[in-house]
Protein backbone atom coordinates (compact mmCIF):
# COMPACT_ATOMS: atom_id res chain seq x y z
CA UNK A 1 0.00 0.00 0.00
CA UNK A 2 2.59 2.57 0.72
CA UNK A 3 4.64 1.49 -2.56
CA UNK A 4 1.34 2.35 -4.34
CA UNK A 5 1.11 5.95 -2.28
CA UNK A 6 4.92 6.62 -3.32
CA UNK A 7 4.40 5.66 -7.27
CA UNK A 8 1.52 7.73 -7.07
CA UNK A 9 3.05 11.01 -5.39
CA UNK A 10 5.97 10.69 -7.61
CA UNK A 11 3.79 10.37 -10.38
CA UNK A 12 1.89 13.32 -9.56
CA UNK A 13 4.66 15.68 -8.75
CA UNK A 14 5.94 14.83 -12.26
CA UNK A 15 2.65 15.49 -14.01
CA UNK A 16 2.50 18.96 -12.26
CA UNK A 17 6.28 19.68 -12.98
CA UNK A 18 5.14 19.28 -16.81
CA UNK A 19 2.07 21.16 -16.27
CA UNK A 20 4.31 24.04 -15.00
CA UNK A 21 6.83 23.94 -17.77
CA UNK A 22 4.20 23.79 -20.22
CA UNK A 23 2.20 26.75 -18.68
CA UNK A 24 5.20 28.60 -19.68
CA UNK A 25 5.62 27.24 -23.23
CA UNK A 26 4.94 30.19 -25.51
CA UNK A 27 2.15 29.69 -27.59
CA UNK A 28 2.58 30.55 -31.75
CA UNK A 29 0.04 33.28 -32.70
CA UNK A 30 -1.82 34.08 -35.62
CA UNK A 31 0.17 36.91 -36.44
CA UNK A 32 3.64 38.61 -35.89
CA UNK A 33 6.06 40.94 -36.76
CA UNK A 34 8.93 39.80 -38.34
CA UNK A 35 11.56 42.57 -39.13
CA UNK A 36 9.61 44.88 -41.45
CA UNK A 37 7.11 42.03 -42.40
CA UNK A 38 3.62 41.15 -41.22
CA UNK A 39 3.50 37.45 -41.02
CA UNK A 40 0.54 35.99 -40.99
CA UNK A 41 0.29 31.96 -40.23
CA UNK A 42 -2.65 29.51 -40.98
CA UNK A 43 -3.44 26.93 -38.41
CA UNK A 44 -1.96 24.12 -40.01
CA UNK A 45 1.44 25.69 -39.80
CA UNK A 46 1.04 27.14 -36.45
CA UNK A 47 0.64 23.24 -35.33
CA UNK A 48 4.01 22.25 -37.03
CA UNK A 49 6.06 25.31 -35.67
CA UNK A 50 4.29 24.75 -32.47
CA UNK A 51 6.03 21.60 -32.21
CA UNK A 52 9.71 22.99 -32.97
CA UNK A 53 9.27 25.28 -30.27
CA UNK A 54 7.54 22.54 -28.15
CA UNK A 55 10.82 20.84 -28.65
CA UNK A 56 12.54 23.54 -27.62
CA UNK A 57 11.30 23.66 -23.93
CA UNK A 58 11.41 19.75 -23.71
CA UNK A 59 14.39 19.78 -21.96
CA UNK A 60 14.45 22.74 -19.27
CA UNK A 61 18.35 22.16 -18.31
CA UNK A 62 19.63 22.82 -21.94
CA UNK A 63 16.89 25.07 -22.57
CA UNK A 64 18.28 27.13 -19.87
CA UNK A 65 21.98 26.67 -20.90
CA UNK A 66 21.02 27.97 -24.37
CA UNK A 67 19.04 31.16 -22.86
CA UNK A 68 21.71 32.22 -20.60
CA UNK A 69 24.75 31.35 -23.55
CA UNK A 70 22.15 33.70 -25.97
CA UNK A 71 21.74 36.79 -23.29
CA UNK A 72 25.69 36.28 -22.82
CA UNK A 73 26.35 37.00 -26.42
CA UNK A 74 22.87 39.04 -27.21
CA UNK A 75 24.52 42.34 -26.77
CA UNK A 76 27.52 42.11 -29.18
CA UNK A 77 25.44 40.28 -31.69
CA UNK A 78 22.53 43.23 -31.88
CA UNK A 79 25.51 46.02 -31.91
CA UNK A 80 27.17 44.32 -34.78
CA UNK A 81 23.77 43.60 -36.50
CA UNK A 82 23.18 47.37 -36.25
CA UNK A 83 25.83 48.18 -36.77
CA UNK A 84 25.01 46.30 -40.69
CA UNK A 85 21.76 48.19 -40.55
CA UNK A 86 20.19 44.38 -40.16
CA UNK A 87 16.86 44.26 -38.22
CA UNK A 88 17.47 42.70 -34.79
CA UNK A 89 14.80 39.49 -35.24
CA UNK A 90 17.58 38.19 -37.70
CA UNK A 91 19.32 37.70 -34.19
CA UNK A 92 17.55 34.06 -33.64
CA UNK A 93 19.23 32.35 -36.35
CA UNK A 94 22.32 32.08 -34.96
CA UNK A 95 20.78 30.21 -32.15
CA UNK A 96 19.32 27.87 -35.41
CA UNK A 97 22.47 27.78 -36.95
CA UNK A 98 24.90 26.85 -34.11
CA UNK A 99 22.77 27.22 -30.77
CA UNK A 100 25.99 29.93 -30.04
CA UNK A 101 28.81 27.22 -30.06
CA UNK A 102 31.79 28.66 -31.60
CA UNK A 103 33.62 25.51 -33.01
CA UNK A 104 30.62 24.25 -34.59
CA UNK A 105 30.45 21.75 -37.27
CA UNK A 106 27.83 20.75 -39.55
CA UNK A 107 27.62 17.83 -41.93
CA UNK A 108 28.65 20.35 -45.08
CA UNK A 109 31.89 21.76 -43.20
CA UNK A 110 30.27 24.89 -42.11
CA UNK A 111 31.87 26.12 -39.03
CA UNK A 112 31.54 28.63 -36.35
CA UNK A 113 28.58 30.36 -34.67
CA UNK A 114 27.35 31.48 -38.23
CA UNK A 115 28.19 27.68 -39.89
CA UNK A 116 30.19 29.43 -42.67
CA UNK A 117 32.12 27.54 -45.19
CA UNK A 118 35.31 28.94 -45.82
CA UNK A 119 35.16 30.66 -49.50
CA UNK A 120 32.19 32.02 -48.25
CA UNK A 121 33.51 33.44 -44.63
CA UNK A 122 36.53 35.36 -46.85
CA UNK A 123 33.85 36.46 -49.16
CA UNK A 124 32.40 38.50 -46.44
CA UNK A 125 35.93 39.50 -44.69
CA UNK A 126 36.54 36.95 -42.59
CA UNK A 127 40.14 35.50 -41.72
CA UNK A 128 40.17 32.05 -42.05
CA UNK A 129 44.05 30.39 -41.99
CA UNK A 130 46.22 28.52 -39.61
CA UNK A 131 46.01 31.06 -37.01
CA UNK A 132 42.68 32.78 -37.36
CA UNK A 133 39.52 31.60 -38.19
CA UNK A 134 36.95 34.43 -37.63
CA UNK A 135 34.54 32.03 -38.20
CA UNK A 136 34.70 31.50 -34.12
CA UNK A 137 35.28 34.72 -33.95
CA UNK A 138 31.49 36.00 -32.16
CA UNK A 139 32.18 39.67 -32.96
CA UNK A 140 34.05 39.17 -36.68
CA UNK A 141 31.76 36.17 -37.66
CA UNK A 142 28.19 37.96 -36.63
CA UNK A 143 29.50 41.16 -38.71
CA UNK A 144 30.19 38.96 -41.96
CA UNK A 145 26.47 37.25 -41.49
CA UNK A 146 25.10 40.48 -41.40
CA UNK A 147 26.78 41.47 -44.28
CA UNK A 148 25.34 38.18 -46.34
CA UNK A 149 22.18 39.11 -45.54
CA UNK A 150 22.00 42.65 -46.18
CA UNK A 151 23.26 42.10 -49.50
CA UNK A 152 20.98 38.98 -50.24
CA UNK A 153 18.27 41.48 -49.22
CA UNK A 154 19.01 43.78 -51.84
CA UNK A 155 18.06 41.77 -54.31
CA UNK A 156 14.76 40.84 -52.65
CA UNK A 157 13.83 43.73 -50.65
CA UNK A 158 12.21 40.86 -48.62
CA UNK A 159 13.68 39.31 -45.33
CA UNK A 160 12.31 35.95 -45.36
CA UNK A 161 13.62 35.63 -48.84
CA UNK A 162 16.72 36.89 -47.53
CA UNK A 163 17.08 34.38 -44.56
CA UNK A 164 15.93 31.54 -46.83
CA UNK A 165 19.04 32.41 -49.21
CA UNK A 166 21.51 32.15 -45.99
CA UNK A 167 20.29 28.39 -45.87
CA UNK A 168 20.05 28.04 -49.92
CA UNK A 169 22.47 30.25 -51.08
CA UNK A 170 21.17 33.53 -53.50
CA UNK A 171 20.74 31.44 -56.47
CA UNK A 172 18.75 29.13 -54.80
CA UNK A 173 16.71 30.92 -53.34
CA UNK A 174 16.05 33.27 -56.83
CA UNK A 175 14.85 29.82 -58.19
CA UNK A 176 12.82 28.79 -54.95
CA UNK A 177 11.00 32.58 -54.37
CA UNK A 178 11.12 33.97 -57.79
CA UNK A 179 10.01 37.31 -57.59
CA UNK A 180 6.80 36.76 -56.04
CA UNK A 181 7.90 38.15 -52.47
CA UNK A 182 9.90 40.92 -53.78
CA UNK A 183 8.56 43.81 -52.05
CA UNK A 184 6.57 42.99 -50.30
CA UNK A 185 5.80 43.88 -46.20
CA UNK A 186 2.45 40.91 -45.69
CA UNK A 187 3.54 37.28 -46.01
CA UNK A 188 1.45 34.37 -45.85
CA UNK A 189 2.84 30.75 -43.95
CA UNK A 190 1.10 27.67 -44.93
CA UNK A 191 1.87 24.22 -45.04
CA UNK A 192 3.85 25.06 -47.73
CA UNK A 193 6.01 27.82 -47.11
CA UNK A 194 9.83 26.86 -46.52
CA UNK A 195 11.09 24.62 -43.47
CA UNK A 196 13.99 26.63 -42.67
CA UNK A 197 11.72 29.93 -42.20
CA UNK A 198 9.62 28.01 -40.13
CA UNK A 199 12.13 26.53 -37.89
CA UNK A 200 13.75 30.02 -37.81
CA UNK A 201 10.25 31.60 -36.73
CA UNK A 202 10.05 28.86 -33.79
CA UNK A 203 13.54 29.94 -32.36
CA UNK A 204 12.52 33.45 -32.42
CA UNK A 205 8.93 33.00 -30.53
CA UNK A 206 11.01 30.54 -28.05
CA UNK A 207 14.05 33.08 -27.58
CA UNK A 208 12.40 36.51 -27.83
CA UNK A 209 11.81 37.16 -24.34
CA UNK A 210 14.80 35.15 -23.33
CA UNK A 211 16.19 39.04 -21.68
CA UNK A 212 13.32 38.26 -18.67
CA UNK A 213 15.45 35.25 -17.36
CA UNK A 214 18.76 36.90 -16.17
CA UNK A 215 21.80 35.25 -16.77
CA UNK A 216 23.05 32.47 -15.05
CA UNK A 217 25.55 33.70 -11.92
CA UNK A 218 25.42 37.21 -12.80
CA UNK A 219 28.33 36.96 -15.52
CA UNK A 220 28.54 39.21 -18.04
CA UNK A 221 30.68 38.94 -21.47
CA UNK A 222 33.79 41.74 -21.73
CA UNK A 223 35.19 42.59 -24.99
CA UNK A 224 38.50 43.95 -24.82
CA UNK A 225 40.73 44.69 -28.41
CA UNK A 226 44.31 43.55 -28.43
CA UNK A 227 47.25 43.51 -30.48
CA UNK A 228 49.74 40.73 -30.90
CA UNK A 229 51.62 38.67 -31.25
CA UNK A 230 50.81 37.66 -27.69
CA UNK A 231 49.78 34.43 -26.25
CA UNK A 232 46.16 33.70 -24.49
CA UNK A 233 48.28 32.48 -21.42
CA UNK A 234 49.59 36.04 -20.89
CA UNK A 235 46.60 38.37 -21.87
CA UNK A 236 44.99 35.84 -19.42
CA UNK A 237 47.17 37.21 -16.54
CA UNK A 238 46.85 40.51 -17.74
CA UNK A 239 42.73 40.22 -17.33
CA UNK A 240 42.62 38.21 -14.19
CA UNK A 241 41.59 34.91 -15.45
CA UNK A 242 42.54 31.76 -16.62
CA UNK A 243 44.23 30.34 -19.74
CA UNK A 244 41.92 27.10 -20.42
CA UNK A 245 39.11 30.11 -20.30
CA UNK A 246 40.27 32.11 -22.93
CA UNK A 247 41.03 29.56 -25.05
CA UNK A 248 37.71 27.97 -24.20
CA UNK A 249 36.33 31.87 -25.04
CA UNK A 250 38.66 32.65 -28.38
CA UNK A 251 38.76 29.13 -30.12
CA UNK A 252 39.49 31.83 -33.25
CA UNK A 253 43.06 31.91 -31.88
CA UNK A 254 43.83 28.65 -33.58
CA UNK A 255 47.60 27.98 -31.42
CA UNK A 256 46.47 29.78 -28.11
CA UNK A 257 48.28 32.68 -30.01
CA UNK A 258 47.31 36.16 -31.66
CA UNK A 259 49.33 36.80 -34.24
CA UNK A 260 50.82 40.09 -35.30
CA UNK A 261 48.42 42.84 -35.88
CA UNK A 262 45.99 44.90 -34.07
CA UNK A 263 41.99 44.89 -33.07
CA UNK A 264 41.79 41.65 -32.43
CA UNK A 265 38.70 41.27 -30.41
CA UNK A 266 39.11 39.17 -26.96
CA UNK A 267 36.17 37.97 -25.01
CA UNK A 268 35.80 36.78 -21.65
CA UNK A 269 33.59 36.09 -19.05
CA UNK A 270 33.33 38.39 -15.59
CA UNK A 271 31.49 37.19 -12.99
CA UNK A 272 29.06 39.22 -10.20
CA UNK A 273 29.36 42.47 -12.79
CA UNK A 274 26.74 44.39 -14.74
CA UNK A 275 27.07 46.15 -17.81
CA UNK A 276 28.08 49.93 -17.15
CA UNK A 277 25.89 52.63 -17.60
CA UNK A 278 26.02 55.71 -19.67
CA UNK A 279 27.71 58.53 -17.49
CA UNK A 280 24.86 60.83 -18.58
CA UNK A 281 21.60 59.82 -19.54
CA UNK A 282 19.30 62.72 -20.78
CA UNK A 283 15.43 62.64 -19.43
CA UNK A 284 12.75 64.68 -19.37
CA UNK A 285 13.49 68.94 -18.78
CA UNK A 286 12.29 69.64 -15.35
CA UNK A 287 9.88 72.65 -14.92
CA UNK A 288 11.74 73.89 -11.99
CA UNK A 289 13.74 77.12 -12.75
CA UNK A 290 13.77 76.88 -16.22
CA UNK A 291 14.23 80.63 -16.50
CA UNK A 292 17.84 80.26 -14.60
CA UNK A 293 19.69 77.97 -18.43
CA UNK A 294 18.60 78.08 -21.71
CA UNK A 295 18.19 74.26 -21.65
CA UNK A 296 18.34 72.40 -18.07
CA UNK A 297 17.08 69.19 -18.74
CA UNK A 298 17.50 66.16 -15.41
CA UNK A 299 20.85 64.25 -15.91
CA UNK A 300 22.31 61.39 -14.31
CA UNK A 301 25.79 60.74 -13.51
CA UNK A 302 27.46 57.37 -12.92
CA UNK A 303 30.65 56.85 -11.46
CA UNK A 304 31.63 53.74 -13.28
CA UNK A 305 34.53 55.71 -14.46
CA UNK A 306 37.84 55.08 -15.08
CA UNK A 307 36.61 51.24 -15.82
CA UNK A 308 39.39 48.92 -13.88
CA UNK A 309 39.37 45.61 -15.33
CA UNK A 310 42.50 42.63 -14.82
CA UNK A 311 44.74 41.62 -12.02
CA UNK A 312 43.86 44.97 -9.76
CA UNK A 313 45.65 43.16 -6.56
CA UNK A 314 48.62 44.18 -9.35
CA UNK A 315 47.30 47.54 -10.50
CA UNK A 316 50.80 49.03 -9.54
CA UNK A 317 53.03 46.69 -11.81
CA UNK A 318 52.54 46.89 -15.90
CA UNK A 319 50.74 44.76 -18.25
CA UNK A 320 48.12 43.61 -15.11
CA UNK A 321 45.45 45.77 -15.56
CA UNK A 322 43.18 47.64 -17.97
CA UNK A 323 41.61 51.26 -18.00
CA UNK A 324 38.94 52.42 -20.07
CA UNK A 325 40.21 48.90 -21.74
CA UNK A 326 43.65 50.67 -22.55
CA UNK A 327 46.44 49.48 -21.28
CA UNK A 328 46.90 51.47 -18.09
CA UNK A 329 48.99 51.12 -14.52
CA UNK A 330 48.34 52.89 -10.92
CA UNK A 331 50.81 55.24 -9.00
CA UNK A 332 51.40 53.14 -5.75
CA UNK A 333 53.03 56.57 -4.38
CA UNK A 334 54.19 60.12 -5.69
CA UNK A 335 56.90 60.04 -8.21
CA UNK A 336 58.92 62.26 -10.71
CA UNK A 337 57.92 61.52 -14.40
CA UNK A 338 61.27 59.74 -15.22
CA UNK A 339 61.55 57.45 -12.08
CA UNK A 340 58.10 56.30 -12.59
CA UNK A 341 58.44 55.74 -16.46
CA UNK A 342 61.46 53.65 -15.43
CA UNK A 343 59.61 51.10 -13.04
CA UNK A 344 57.18 50.95 -15.46
CA UNK A 345 59.54 50.10 -18.21
CA UNK A 346 58.51 52.95 -20.64
CA UNK A 347 60.45 56.16 -21.77
CA UNK A 348 60.17 59.21 -19.79
CA UNK A 349 58.52 61.15 -23.32
CA UNK A 350 56.75 58.51 -24.45
CA UNK A 351 54.89 58.10 -21.01
CA UNK A 352 54.23 61.77 -20.86
CA UNK A 353 53.09 61.59 -24.25
CA UNK A 354 50.32 58.96 -23.65
CA UNK A 355 49.32 61.09 -20.80
CA UNK A 356 49.08 64.32 -21.82
CA UNK A 357 51.40 65.18 -19.02
CA UNK A 358 53.25 68.68 -18.76
CA UNK A 359 56.71 68.45 -18.35
CA UNK A 360 58.06 68.54 -14.46
CA UNK A 361 54.57 67.54 -13.32
CA UNK A 362 54.42 64.62 -10.88
CA UNK A 363 53.17 61.52 -10.67
CA UNK A 364 50.35 61.45 -8.62
CA UNK A 365 49.82 58.45 -5.80
CA UNK A 366 46.58 56.65 -6.57
CA UNK A 367 46.06 57.83 -10.21
CA UNK A 368 45.85 55.81 -12.94
CA UNK A 369 48.01 56.43 -15.88
CA UNK A 370 47.95 54.91 -19.43
CA UNK A 371 50.31 52.62 -20.98
CA UNK A 372 48.99 52.73 -24.45
CA UNK A 373 47.86 55.86 -26.78
CA UNK A 374 43.84 57.07 -25.59
CA UNK A 375 41.31 57.21 -27.64
CA UNK A 376 39.85 60.50 -29.48
CA UNK A 377 36.32 59.92 -28.28
CA UNK A 378 35.17 58.03 -25.23
CA UNK A 379 32.48 54.90 -24.65
CA UNK A 380 29.71 57.57 -23.33
CA UNK A 381 28.68 60.80 -24.90
CA UNK A 382 28.86 63.30 -22.81
CA UNK A 383 30.09 64.30 -19.06
CA UNK A 384 28.68 67.09 -16.68
CA UNK A 385 31.89 69.30 -15.54
CA UNK A 386 32.15 69.02 -11.12
CA UNK A 387 33.73 70.89 -8.51
CA UNK A 388 37.42 70.65 -8.88
CA UNK A 389 37.65 68.84 -12.59
CA UNK A 390 40.07 70.07 -15.25
CA UNK A 391 40.61 69.43 -18.84
CA UNK A 392 43.32 67.04 -18.17
CA UNK A 393 41.38 64.91 -15.04
CA UNK A 394 37.87 64.38 -17.37
CA UNK A 395 40.64 62.92 -20.14
CA UNK A 396 42.00 60.89 -17.97
CA UNK A 397 39.17 59.92 -16.66
CA UNK A 398 37.07 58.38 -19.44
CA UNK A 399 40.43 57.59 -21.55
CA UNK A 400 40.41 60.19 -24.18
CA UNK A 401 43.36 62.20 -25.65
CA UNK A 402 43.26 65.65 -23.80
CA UNK A 403 43.66 66.88 -27.21
CA UNK A 404 40.33 65.16 -28.78
CA UNK A 405 38.69 67.11 -25.76
CA UNK A 406 39.19 70.21 -25.64
CA UNK A 407 38.84 70.26 -30.01
CA UNK A 408 35.25 68.41 -29.59
CA UNK A 409 34.39 71.13 -27.25
CA UNK A 410 36.07 74.10 -28.58
CA UNK A 411 37.88 74.97 -24.95
CA UNK A 412 41.17 75.30 -24.88
CA UNK A 413 41.90 76.34 -20.98
CA UNK A 414 41.04 75.16 -17.16
CA UNK A 415 39.83 78.31 -16.52
CA UNK A 416 37.06 78.90 -19.50
CA UNK A 417 35.62 75.51 -17.50
CA UNK A 418 32.50 75.80 -15.92
CA UNK A 419 30.64 73.94 -13.20
CA UNK A 420 27.79 72.23 -14.51
CA UNK A 421 28.94 72.35 -18.23
CA UNK A 422 27.56 69.52 -20.40
CA UNK A 423 30.89 68.20 -22.12
CA UNK A 424 30.97 66.28 -25.55
CA UNK A 425 32.74 63.15 -25.59
CA UNK A 426 31.95 61.48 -28.83
CA UNK A 427 30.87 64.41 -31.26
CA UNK A 428 32.41 67.29 -32.06
CA UNK A 429 30.18 70.53 -31.44
CA UNK A 430 29.18 72.99 -33.97
CA UNK A 431 30.96 76.22 -34.54
CA UNK A 432 28.94 78.86 -32.84
CA UNK A 433 27.75 76.56 -30.71
CA UNK A 434 27.02 77.46 -27.11
CA UNK A 435 27.36 74.25 -24.40
CA UNK A 436 24.75 73.51 -22.69
CA UNK A 437 24.66 74.03 -18.87
CA UNK A 438 22.45 71.91 -15.70
CA UNK A 439 21.93 73.31 -12.08
CA UNK A 440 24.94 70.97 -10.12
CA UNK A 441 23.90 70.73 -6.46
CA UNK A 442 26.47 73.12 -4.15
CA UNK A 443 29.45 71.63 -3.32
CA UNK A 444 28.50 71.43 0.34
CA UNK A 445 25.41 70.09 -0.35
CA UNK A 446 26.44 67.74 -2.22
CA UNK A 447 28.53 65.80 -0.33
CA UNK A 448 26.59 66.31 3.00
CA UNK A 449 23.69 64.73 1.31
CA UNK A 450 25.35 62.05 -0.98
CA UNK A 451 23.44 58.65 -0.82
CA UNK A 452 24.61 55.54 -1.55
CA UNK A 453 23.55 55.09 -5.30
CA UNK A 454 26.37 55.14 -7.53
CA UNK A 455 24.14 57.17 -9.96
CA UNK A 456 23.33 60.49 -7.87
CA UNK A 457 20.72 62.60 -10.25
CA UNK A 458 22.06 66.10 -11.05
CA UNK A 459 19.33 68.27 -11.37
CA UNK A 460 18.06 71.86 -9.98
CA UNK A 461 17.40 71.63 -6.14
CA UNK A 462 14.50 72.88 -4.55
CA UNK A 463 15.04 73.93 -0.56
CA UNK A 464 12.17 72.55 1.65
CA UNK A 465 11.18 74.76 4.41
CA UNK A 466 11.98 73.29 7.92
CA UNK A 467 11.51 74.76 11.33
CA UNK A 468 14.88 75.87 13.29
CA UNK A 469 17.32 74.78 10.40
CA UNK A 470 19.19 77.70 8.45
CA UNK A 471 18.44 78.10 4.85
CA UNK A 472 21.78 77.82 4.04
CA UNK A 473 23.98 75.26 5.27
CA UNK A 474 27.26 75.61 6.66
CA UNK A 475 30.20 75.17 4.56
CA UNK A 476 32.25 71.85 5.58
CA UNK A 477 35.42 71.03 7.17
CA UNK A 478 37.86 69.93 4.70
CA UNK A 479 40.68 67.06 5.98
CA UNK A 480 43.70 64.91 4.51
CA UNK A 481 43.86 61.25 5.71
CA UNK A 482 47.22 59.52 4.64
CA UNK A 483 46.42 56.30 4.04
CA UNK A 484 48.46 53.43 6.35
CA UNK A 485 49.51 50.12 5.79
CA UNK A 486 46.06 47.47 6.20
CA UNK A 487 43.71 50.56 5.93
CA UNK A 488 40.59 49.56 4.14
CA UNK A 489 37.78 52.11 2.64
CA UNK A 490 35.51 51.11 4.74
CA UNK A 491 37.35 51.08 8.26
CA UNK A 492 38.48 54.82 7.27
CA UNK A 493 34.70 55.69 6.37
CA UNK A 494 33.69 54.67 9.70
CA UNK A 495 36.73 56.59 11.60
CA UNK A 496 35.29 59.85 10.19
CA UNK A 497 31.66 58.88 10.19
CA UNK A 498 31.09 58.93 6.35
CA UNK A 499 30.17 56.60 3.75
CA UNK A 500 32.70 54.57 1.31
CA UNK A 501 30.64 55.97 -1.77
CA UNK A 502 31.49 59.33 -0.06
CA UNK A 503 34.89 59.12 -0.08
CA UNK A 504 34.80 57.63 -3.28
CA UNK A 505 33.33 60.31 -5.06
CA UNK A 506 35.46 62.97 -3.39
CA UNK A 507 39.04 61.21 -5.09
CA UNK A 508 37.91 59.55 -8.08
CA UNK A 509 38.05 56.20 -6.82
CA UNK A 510 36.98 53.39 -9.32
CA UNK A 511 34.68 50.94 -9.13
CA UNK A 512 38.03 48.16 -7.95
CA UNK A 513 38.24 50.36 -4.36
CA UNK A 514 41.64 50.71 -4.81
CA UNK A 515 43.74 52.78 -2.72
CA UNK A 516 47.09 52.57 -1.76
CA UNK A 517 49.64 53.16 0.98
CA UNK A 518 50.81 56.79 1.49
CA UNK A 519 47.69 58.14 -1.04
CA UNK A 520 46.05 61.47 0.23
CA UNK A 521 42.44 61.31 0.29
CA UNK A 522 40.26 64.47 0.68
CA UNK A 523 37.57 64.26 3.07
CA UNK A 524 34.57 66.92 4.03
CA UNK A 525 32.85 66.73 7.76
CA UNK A 526 30.00 68.82 8.27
Amino acid sequence: MNSRRVIFFTFFAFFLAQSSLLAQIPQVPAELEFADLIVRINPQARREIQLDVDALYRNPNYLKVKQDRFNLYRPIIERELNNVGVPLDLQYLVIQESGLIADAVSTSNAVGFWQFKQGTAEEVFMRVDGQIDDRKNIVNSTRGAALYLKKHNNSFDNWMCALVSYQMGLGGAKAYFGTRYNGKRVVDIDRNSHWYFKKFLAHKIAFENSYTTLVSNNQRLVEVKVSGPVTLTALAKKYGVTTEHLKEMNKWASNGKVPSGSGYSLVYIQEGDTPFKPAVIEQKPSTQNQNSYKSNPAYKQANSFPRIAGNTTKASQPDQITVNELDGVQASNNATQGSFADKIGMKEKKFRRLNDLDKGERVEAGEYYYTEKKKAKAEVETHIVMPGETLWSISQKYGIKLSSLKAKNRIRRDKDLKVGMVLNLQDHRKRGEEIPMVKVQSLSNQRISQNTNTQQKVEPQVSQPAPVQSSTPSQPSQLTHTVSSGETLYAISKKYGVTVDQLKSWNRIGSQNIISVGQKLTIYKP
